[in-house]
């Protein structure tokens, strides 16, 4: 995103040059190749070292022009093979036809009266030069010819940063939005379960394919997926909170019992867990559609709003793991995040997690309750005293 942003500022500045009438053409060229460089564009970014004239390029395409020009009135071998030679040198260092020396560019760039391959800011001083002095040549370089050599670099060069700009700033948008999303959810549940995590990515990519069982596939996956979320979050239990039953059947209530002691503000708990509610009713008709052998109302939009919704219900869940810090500067171990747990009390992974979820699993965590909780031992216990503020 900072690399499109960067790229963006300067093709927008480049296209300001090319669109005043006092604008720089080799300013404007500089800025294109370096958004070009940015975006990793090397064919834009080579057609802009050509007008910079690096001699890397322009002396291979200077030789190649005139061996076809001359190629046009003499049909020997010698000069067919001499162009062969050098078509191959401008080939291997990657120039392309059409892009690196189209027709067009060739006429313009062929006669030395115009500037040639020289670089376009000498191209344009001496174009000054013989504006200033009135004269329409300097015995070299004639205004005319470096006049249609400025004017082809301005619009060519206009077409291709309009082109770049374009496709920067409006191609992409939505998915690149949901990819921001995709990206934070599927880091954070690798932490969590990466079975879940590899599920998920292969429901996502199930839905752009063309076959219709990969679409009804991704349905399934999305609800074994939410299953597998509250095996984590809430294992089940006996008790029921608020009415709502918590076995091992109800995952959409212990995800909801997860979220009613994990988020603190009362307008985000109501809105999460009015997602969840919704979207573990829809999927249980989207799968009983699909027991039933109903296959109608199970298209790809279907599956894939399957995911969407799942990615969103995910992004509300794991936001709110616990990230409140204790009175005294330091983190409470009850609202702390897995990476706080791990990280101050230099435990695995694992171990961090089972802490974690039998907080949630309990409500709250003590000395006493920590004790109890494999891979917790007494050096842990005493690193939990010093790094966590401990209510009780």
């Amino acid at each position: 995103m900072k690399q499109q942003k960067e790229s963006l500022r300067l093709l927008e500045e480049a296209l300001k040059e090319l669109e005043s009438p006092k604008g720089s053409v080799l300013s404007a060229i500089q800025k294109i190749s370096r958004a070009a460089v940015v975006m990793d564009d090397t064919e834009l970014h080579v057609w802009c070292l050509i007008q910079l004239g690096e001699q890397k390029y322009t002396a291979a395409l200077r030789r190649f022009l005139d061996a076809l020009v001359v190629r046009q009135e003499d049909d020997s071998e010698e000069v067919k093979d001499e162009l062969s030679k050098y078509r191959k040198e401008i080939d291997d260092l990657g120039l392309k036809p059409g892009i690196h020396y189209s027709s067009e560019e060739l006429t313009v760039k062929y006669p030395e009266s115009g500037g040639g391959y020289s670089n376009i800011g000498f191209v344009e001083e001496r174009y000054a030069d013989l504006v200033r002095t009135k004269k329409g040549n300097d015995g070299t370089y004639y205004k005319n010819n470096l006049n249609s050599h400025i004017n082809y670099v301005r619009k060519k060069s206009h077409e291709l940063a309009s082109n770049l700009f374009n496709q920067l700033k409006f191609s992409g948008t939505i998915s690149n939005c949901f990819e921001l999303l995709k990206n934070e959810v599927d880091d954070k549940l690798i932490d969590l379960d990466s079975v879940l995590t590899e599920q998920l990515m292969l429901a996502f990519k199930s839905v752009s394919s063309s076959k219709e069982e990969e679409w009804s596939q991704a349905l399934t996956t999305c609800r074994r997926i939410l299953e597998g979320l509250a095996d984590q979050l809430y294992p089940a239990s006996d008790q029921k909170i608020n009415g709502r039953v918590l076995g091992q059947s109800q995952y959409v209530n212990r995800i909801w019992a997860f979220m009613d002691a994990s988020i603190e503000s009362d307008s985000n708990k109501a809105l999460a867990k009015t997602h969840i509610d919704f979207l573990g009713s829809w999927l249980e008709k989207i799968n009983k559609l699909a027991n039933k052998g109903v296959h109608a109302e199970l298209g790809q939009l279907e599956a894939t709003k399957a995911v969407f919704h799942t990615y969103l219900v995910m992004a509300d869940i794991l936001e709110h793991l616990g990230d409140e810090a204790g009175d005294e500067g330091k983190p409470n171990i009850n609202t702390a995040t897995i990476d706080e747990i791990e990280a101050l009390l230099s435990v695995s992974r694992n171990v961090a997690k089972e802490i974690f979820k039998h907080r949630i699993k309990e409500g709250f965590l003590d000395l006493d309750s920590l004790s109890k909780i494999n891979g917790v031992g007494p050096k842990t216990l005493k690193k939990a005293e010093e790094e966590f503020v401990i209510d009780g």
